[in-house]
């Protein structure tokens, strides 16, 4: 892996380079006036509920890096039916819950870097205790399941990195 890399956007080298992006809370959630936010929504670390209808959970979709041991990763909220949010959070502190089989859900935001990735398709698949959920995007021709399942190359990340950086 490299240390750095040379900015296309602004000219500056950048020591390192993050392989990890993410947002706060689900996309619903921003849509909510922020005095209502407090009654409406439970948003917590890994867990998200709004207006008692809408349930979230935050889990990571990695992208294999090519050529690398690595992978990228986009930290994602995921919608869940009540019955599997509900069960996911049953099993939060239980060993083993790894077993689990994967819960069927939406993404829950937008990756700006994509065409639009509200509402795609997705599979939760459960971790051990203490790990994200791994989330896998239904295999389409959307860029982002193009790039869940053939990998990105380094020059890739770096232009995430820039558009990231700076808008």
């Amino acid at each position: 892996m490299k240390d750095g890399y040379v900015c296309r956007t602004c000219g500056q080298y950048h020591p390192g380079l993050p392989l990890s992006y993410g947002v706060s809370a689900p996309a619903l959630w921003f849509t909510i006036p922020e005095q209502e936010r407090a009654r409406r929504t439970l948003l917590a670390s890994d867990t998200c509920i709004i207006d008692e209808q809408h349930f979230f959970l935050m889990g990571n979709i990695d992208i294999p890096i090519i050529g690398l041991d690595q992978c990228f990763q986009w930290t994602v909220w995921v919608s869940l039916s009540e019955a599997n949010f509900d069960r996911s959070c049953d099993l939060w502190e239980q060993p083993g819950r790894e077993a689990e089989p994967p819960y069927f859900g939406w993404l829950g935001i937008e990756l700006a870097l994509y065409p639009s990735t509200l509402g795609l398709k997705t599979h939760v698949h459960t971790r051990p205790v203490g790990v994200r959920s791994f989330i896998e995007v239904e295999s389409t021709d959307h860029p982002l399941a193009l790039e869940q399942r053939n990998g990105i190359t380094w020059e890739r990340v770096e232009a995430i990195a820039e558009v990231i950086l700076h808008g």
